[in-house]
């Protein structure tokens, strides 16, 4: 998976690259996620970028703070771009956690602009994956589920399975994949999900039951109970530690990076 992937979003690296040079201050990283790294964009889907700014000590020491939070959006060509990021504290926070979203962002192979500190974090994700990352795809998955059940949209539909499949393969491997239809083939999953991310691509919002012969809602209900019980039983399992082990690396980390 490159930045060729957004091309759905008639976009090209350039754009997002001078997006991320225009920013107030240094960025350690900053990468794709949602349903680009995904792996189910659709023609309209905005892009997401993701990443890690660093606040000078002078925004820390006074008492005018610095934004832990920085958002921006943008229009290209009709498609919308948002850039997220957090201060290198507040992101190391989140990966210690822990936070499987962070982390996702962290790992992303969809990289804008990445920065030696950037591969430095990425070395330590051996150190902040855990068991407890459950927790965090369990809530995500039923939170999208809640959604799903709402408006009836295949978006939070995938979500949720999309979540699901990364808890459980996480779990049993240690290793972070976001992407879906990779996920699919790695470990398996609902027989429809594949014709569902290919109707996807006609729509950010369409509905579900807009596809011809998609599940119905008893399978849905079934499968998702099927995968709760799974990832329930890669984390009884898995041999991913219950706590993080680097906090003293991560703080030795934000204290060296602080301009």
């Amino acid at each position: 998976m490159s930045l060729q992937d957004l091309s759905t979003a008639n976009l090209d690296a350039s754009v997002l690259t001078g997006i991320v040079a225009d920013q107030d201050r240094p960025l350690v990283f900053a990468t794709v996620s949602g349903a680009h790294l995904y792996g189910f964009p659709s023609k309209d889907s905005d892009v997401d970028l993701r990443g890690v700014h660093l606040l000078a000590t002078s925004e820390l020491a006074g008492l005018r703070y610095g934004p832990e939070t920085v958002e921006r959006m943008w229009e290209h060509e009709g498609t919308e771009l948002d850039l997220v990021t957090h201060d290198i504290a507040k992101f190391a926070r989140l990966l210690l956690r822990p936070n499987g979203y962070v982390a996702e962002q962290l790992l992303s192979p969809l990289v804008v602009h990445s920065t030696e500190a950037h591969q430095e974090l990425i070395a330590l994700a051996p150190g902040f994956l855990t068991s407890r990352h459950a927790h965090h795809y369990r809530g995500f998955a039923k939170t999208q589920w809640r959604l799903f059940e709402r408006n009836g949209e295949l978006k939070p539909l995938l979500y949720t399975f999309r979540a699901l499949l990364t808890g459980v393969h996480l779990l049993r491997t240690g290793q972070v994949l976001a992407h879906l239809p990779s996920l699919i083939e790695a470990q398996g999953g609902p027989g429809y999900l594949p014709e569902l991310i290919t109707a996807k691509v006609e729509g950010e919002h369409r509905p579900l039951d807009s596809v011809s012969g998609a599940p119905d809602a008893e399978t849905l209900a079934a499968d998702l109970l099927s995968w709760l019980e799974w990832l329930d039983v890669a984390e009884n399992g898995s041999a991913l530690p219950l706590e993080p082990s680097v906090h003293e690396e991560m703080h030795q980390l934000v204290l060296r990076l602080r301009p």
